[in-house]
């Protein structure tokens, strides 16, 4: 991920989802299998730059800006998981797609939890990184959505951000974990309180049985956010799921992009 790469432009339909408009790209192959893109918690469809060489040249590719993030429109909340679903089947229903590849990471994961469960017949692969299906103790959510009620995003970036990366990975890579920094605290602050407080309710575990599509689980060895053993529930859940592990914390797909863009294509081009 390289400067021009965080701050790049890209021609984006806007796409009406029950009256917030949501900001979409859509590159790659014609013609070729599509693979939904789905972002963390705090980040616009620019995290996903790391993959996007490879993988474009594979399939059609859809990225969004969630509700409350980047230039999406920031409805007054409350938001919920089957509404950021919903979000995503208003998206595929205005291209025609009518199904997809699907590659969630954190909060996209927890996003796709509930469309493989909803709308299987959407949805052929899934790919869950990062993820989790259940937060028992929703504390260090209040405590998150009450600092940023008084202090901004800026009040919780370094904290967030010593999560997603590895310390190691950060004195490697001060300039991606500065772009990092930077598109986190970007995040309108309405938009990522609503979230944060569809997250603190969260638990999907019901919901993993009812998911039919080929799954992997991907999980990062030093991610304190959603463990392994997070990642591990979900698998041992949802019948026949595998799981591959990345020596990266919580955001993978930067501190790994050539394995994680590996495992996500190789899964997805398996016959």
């Amino acid at each position: 991920m390289t400067s021009e790469h965080l701050d790049g432009e890209y021609p984006m339909p806007m796409i009406d989802a029950d009256g917030c408009l949501l900001n979409v790209s859509v590159e790659g192959r014609d013609g070729g299998p599509t693979l939904m893109l789905s972002n963390a918690l705090g980040c616009t469809l620019q995290m996903w730059e790391p993959q996007m060489a490879a993988l474009s040249k594979l399939f059609r590719i859809v990225r969004y800006d969630r509700r409350g993030h980047g230039k999406s429109g920031v409805p007054p909340g409350p938001y919920s998981i089957e509404r950021f679903g919903r979000d995503v089947l208003a998206i595929l229903d205005d291209l025609n797609i009518a199904k997809t590849h699907w590659c969630g990471l954190s909060m996209g994961g927890m996003v796709g939890q509930w469309l493989g469960a909803n709308a299987p017949e959407r949805f052929d692969r899934i790919i869950l990184a990062n993820t989790g299906c259940y937060y028992p103790d929703p504390a260090n959510w209040y405590t998150r959505i009450n600092a940023v009620k008084e202090g901004g995003l800026a009040a919780i970036t370094d904290t967030v951000i010593g999560g997603w990366l590895t310390a190691d990975f950060r004195e490697r890579q001060p300039q991606i974990a500065a772009k990092l920094k930077a598109m986190l605290s970007a995040a309108p602050p309405d938009g990522y309180i609503a979230c944060c407080e569809a997250l603190s309710t969260l638990d999907q575990r019901a919901l993993l049985p009812r998911i039919k599509s080929p799954t992997l689980v991907i999980a990062g060895r030093h991610d304190t956010g959603t463990p392994i053993a997070a990642g591990e529930y979900i698998r041992s859940h949802i019948p026949g799921a595998s799981m591959t592990i990345l020596d990266a914390a919580h955001i993978s797909n930067i501190e790994q992009p050539h394995a994680f863009t590996e495992a996500v294509a190789g899964f997805l081009m398996q016959r």
